[in-house]
């Protein structure tokens, strides 16, 4: 695992946006893994206005998003579907028919996650796939438990998930109680994984998932097993365990 240390948020965005510019420009028909949530915002933007000056070109790009909630309408605005393509697809020249999220409103959570393992091992994995790190550990919408989860699921949402997304709606009542989830499995073939993290509330967490024992009960400590990681913390983030 490598750690590199950023000042802030802008700095971070930018070195974790150019590690996956550097994957476009090696493999241009490379699969990205992407995440959503206010952690990639400044990433995303960062890779919008290098496309923009003509540095990038994403037309021969895949992408697969971790997740997606469970009974929202693509067309809803807090639909990943819907952030996605606001936040990056609409603003870069990748092919929409070649991006993926889970379809929330498949009813059958069985054959939806059947079909988002097949799409994934159909592309032929993921070349590099970007992470935030929840306030409890969790990567995707793999909470904490007793074992670390497999495949694509669909899972029941923590209470502290719910609080912490309810602010993107107008009640907590409006948020989705369960979303479709890549496994840590899933996310542990990735060729390449890519761990944003921004701020002081996050320390706590930084501390226990990449410098404490691997465990389910924090979810992305099992990124500690992989053999390619690289985390772009700011240093806020990093306040706790690398001084």
């Amino acid at each position: 695992m490598i750690i590199y240390r950023a000042k802030d948020y802008k700095d971070m965005s930018r070195k974790a946006a150019n590690i996956i510019s550097a994957q476009v420009i090696m493999k241009p028909n490379c699969t990205l893994g992407l995440a959503t949530g206010s952690t990639p915002l400044g990433i995303y933007d960062q890779l919008t206005e290098w496309y923009k000056k003509g540095d990038l070109d994403f037309s021969a790009v895949h992408s697969v998003n971790l997740d997606e909630y469970r009974g929202l309408p693509k067309e809803n605005d807090q639909s990943y579907y819907y952030f996605m393509h606001k936040n990056l697809f609409d603003r870069v020249n990748i092919r929409s028919e070649n991006t993926n999220v889970p379809n929330g409103m498949e009813p059958d959570a069985e054959k939806e996650c059947r079909r988002y393992e097949k799409l994934i091992a159909d592309l032929g994995g993921i070349d590099l796939q970007l992470l935030g790190l929840g306030h409890n550990g969790h990567i995707g919408f793999n909470e904490p438990g007793e074992a670390f989860e497999k495949e694509t699921h669909c899972v029941d949402l923590q209470e502290r998930t719910i609080e912490a997304n309810k602010r993107f709606f107008e009640s907590a009542d409006e948020v989705p109680r369960q979303a479709y989830t890549m496994g840590i499995k899933t996310i542990m073939q990735a060729k390449k994984i890519l761990v944003a993290v921004s701020g002081e509330d996050k320390a706590e967490i930084v501390k226990k998932a990449f410098f404490g024992p691997v465990t389910p009960t924090v979810p992305a400590s099992i990124l500690q097993m992989h053999n390619d990681v690289t985390v772009v913390a700011d240093e806020a983030a990093l306040s706790l365990c690398c001084k």
